[in-house]
């Protein structure tokens, strides 16, 4: 950092970035310097304000002032701080790895000065969050200014053309949106680091390597594969037709996620087709099924109750993320793992080899769920009354799983 200081950078970012960006893009730094100095100490704001905000100073309701333990509220933060620090890593890997892709020259320092500085409005909002409801829009107003930093910053750090800066700037968006949705689930199951599965993370005075086969590997590769629907959009841009835009756009959603492939969910009648006529030996009754899409993305569900007439009853969904596979994926591979027991029962998820499991179950009322992952695009769920977990085990091995998962390549496209 410059002669400026802590204070004078974030000050001259927030309200002369036009003339900062270029000072910032010229100044000698290393990647270890720009943590210490800068994002180690920013990204606390928001974190020690939010554990003040529960455990001290409470949520005001028409009710009265709720406090948190204290205990909730540190681990709180303890996820919003890990997840900006991991979270600025990751995106800088990815923003440097979409250089070229946008005309830009690739430089693992300039990346992390980029993500740094853009990301100085939000943490500066965070303070914000001891404000309640007046906090939530200042919060807001921080990110979209966040967003405009990034957009003024990418040309002068990066090396990219002007007039490519827009498109730079989505994409990077949809991949720091995705990252931050895998983080806080990670770090919401398991706090512990080690367990998150996100693979091998170095850092040296000039740049961050991250392991390939990692989770994070794959979010930078998923950044690798926009290239197309990136040059798309500039071309639709151009053009000015508003539908070509939209279109464009929905690519670039759905090849952040899956790694620049269309993924066109199953028709709703096929999947219905997995389900079965009996399950857990109760008949089968109302049945349907159902395709959404919205952005590129295509979801289809099926779903179907069983009873008799008893009382009992279950229920079975079978749901093809299409689209958002991408996303599925990414939360499997991360090795996510959970065990919970409370006064009536338990919730745990864990891995079955390549398969993650789901259960969750209530002595008291002798209601759970189980449910299971297949070929990483694939959730089948059973849930309702039963006389033990393992009855709901056996009801989920009435699905042919085995045919549902030689389906995962079914309407994948290359873009």
């Amino acid at each position: 950092m410059d002669s400026k200081g802590l204070l004078g950078r974030i000050k001259a970012i927030l309200l002369t970035p036009k003339t900062e960006w270029p000072a910032i893009a010229a100044e000698p730094a290393t990647t270890a310097g720009i943590y210490t100095g800068y994002i180690l100490l920013l990204a606390a704001v928001p974190a020690i304000c939010y554990f003040l905000k529960l455990a001290v100073f409470g949520y005001g309701t028409f009710l009265g002032t709720f406090h948190i333990g204290t205990g909730f509220a540190l681990s709180a933060a303890i996820r919003i701080y890990v997840s900006s620090i991991i979270g600025t890593m990751i995106v800088a890997f990815i923003v440097n790895a979409l250089a070229p892709t946008f005309g830009g020259q690739k430089d693992g320092v300039q990346a992390h000065k980029v993500v740094a500085y853009s990301y100085t409005a939000s943490w500066v909002a965070g303070i914000a969050i001891l404000l309640g409801l007046l906090g939530s829009l200042i919060m807001l107003i921080g990110l979209v200014y966040g967003i405009y930093l990034l957009y003024l910053g990418l040309p002068p750090t990066m090396k990219c053309p002007p007039e490519k800066a827009g498109g730079y700037t989505l994409v990077t968006l949809i991949c720091a949106i995705l990252v931050y949705i895998v983080l806080f689930y990670i770090l919401g199951m398991v706090l512990g680091l080690r367990s998150m599965g996100m693979g091998s993370m170095s850092m040296n005075g000039n740049q961050v390597t991250i392991d390939g086969g990692s989770a994070a590997g794959k979010l930078g590769q998923w950044a690798q594969g926009m290239a197309a629907a990136g040059k798309q959009l500039e071309a639709a841009q151009k053009s000015g037709d508003v539908q070509a835009q939209a279109n464009a756009v929905g690519q670039m959603v759905n090849g952040a996620v899956n790694g620049g492939q269309q993924v066109d969910a199953l028709p709703p009648d096929r999947l219905k087709s997995f389900l079965p006529d009996t399950l857990g030996g109760l008949k089968r009754s109302d049945v349907s099924a159902e395709s959404n899409g919205a952005m590129g993305m295509q979801v289809a569900t099926a779903t179907a109750t069983y009873g008799d007439s008893g009382g009992q009853s279950l229920k079975l969904e079978i749901t093809d993320m299409g689209g958002a596979k991408g996303i599925l994926a990414a939360a499997t591979h991360a090795n996510l793992q959970q065990d919970r027991e409370t006064s009536t029962g338990y919730e745990k998820t864990y891995h079955q080899g390549d398969t993650m499991i789901h259960e969750q179950w209530d002595h008291s009322s002798n209601q759970g769920e189980y449910s299971a992952v297949v070929a990483d695009r694939f959730m089948v769920k059973v849930e309702g009354h039963a006389d033990n977990i393992n009855a709901l085990k056996s009801a989920l091995g009435s699905v042919d799983m085995s045919s549902l998962a030689a389906l995962r390549n079914e309407g994948v496209k290359s873009n």
